[in-house]
């Protein structure tokens, strides 16, 4: 990467797929958002006989714009720009090489659901539009269940294998090691590319799995903001989220042992966050706050970076 030109000012292919790396369906809910505020066009569809099986991944029915009932598949989508900023001559070269929210232009998006099969050639098939769209750099989002409470700013994770990114963007290499989604797979083919990648996760309250996490997904666009400088509309967003959380504290306050549980969350979190945590005392108060509850392991944060 060179450092004359951070990549995460030029041409961005912003990633998520429903499926395994969308708990809350923060990750994709993201991507909608930027496809809705944006003004982008539907460059590329994948064909969903080649990349899903239709047992897994099933077809919906529904009625289309003209009252028709018209069959939905499963598949994913790459938009483009309306008018991609190099070919927009109002707008200046500085302003090309630095993405600002008057300049929101730059940013390309991949949305849909992780394909059940035949995830080379899916890969293959997306890094070949990237790169004749001379892409500069791939944004993966995703989204996990962890132990962590609603009631506090949702935590996000960013890393990157891309040495120069994470020296860039002060971030860390991701140290898991197992299963992987699709996200890793473009990722890793990516770097084979030469198009730098980084990724980022949000942790959704395990115990509220079941339906959208506004909140998670707001998390991932402010992060996504603050890594490539660009003003992202959040639309509805902010209320959404304020009234999610609403309706799980009011779902606590009637249930004891969630309240109690969720308080438990609350004082670890704020240890972490509190300016005279140590590594060792944090290590001291996370064992003693896990051998306080007797929750199953099932709501461990899944690692992160996968």
């Amino acid at each position: 990467m060179s450092t004359a030109r951070n990549p995460f000012r030029g041409r961005l292919l912003v990633v998520a797929f429903e499926g395994w790396n969308d708990a809350g369906e923060a990750a994709s809910s993201a991507v909608t958002t930027l496809q809705e505020q944006l003004d982008v066009i539907a460059l590329h569809t994948v064909d969903p006989e080649t990349y899903y099986d239709f047992q897994f991944n099933r077809p919906t029915i529904g009625f289309d714009d003209d009252g028709n009932r018209s069959l939905t598949w499963p598949t994913s989508i790459l938009y483009a720009p309306m008018v991609p900023a190099d070919l927009d001559e109002s707008v200046s070269e500085d302003l090309i090489l630095d993405v600002t929210g008057a300049n929101a232009n730059n940013i390309y998006l991949l949305q849909g659901v992780e394909p059940s099969r035949n995830w080379l050639t899916f890969t293959n098939e997306i890094l070949d539009i990237a790169l004749a769209a001379d892409i500069s750099a791939i944004v993966l989002l995703g989204s996990m269940l962890a132990d962590v409470p609603h009631t506090r700013p949702i935590s996000t994770f960013v890393s990157s294998e891309n040495a120069d990114v994470r020296h860039a963007l002060d971030v860390e290499r991701s140290t898991y090691e197992g299963p992987v989604g699709i996200l890793s797979v473009i990722a890793a083919a990516a770097e084979e590319a030469d198009i730098p990648t980084v990724a980022i996760w949000a942790s959704v309250p395990h115990y509220v799995h079941q339906g959208p996490s506004p909140k998670a997904t707001l998390a991932l666009i402010d992060k996504l903001e603050e890594i490539v400088d660009v003003v992202i509309p959040r639309g509805e967003l902010v209320s959404e989220a304020a009234e999610w959380e609403e309706n799980i504290n009011k779902l606590a306050a009637e249930d004891e042992d969630m309240s109690s549980y969720i308080a438990q969350l609350e004082q670890a979190r704020d240890m972490v966050d509190s300016p005279e945590a140590t590594g060792e005392s944090l290590a001291q108060e996370f064992e003693r706050f896990l051998r306080s509850t007797d929750k199953p392991g099932e709501g461990t944060e899944p690692p992160k970076g996968v």
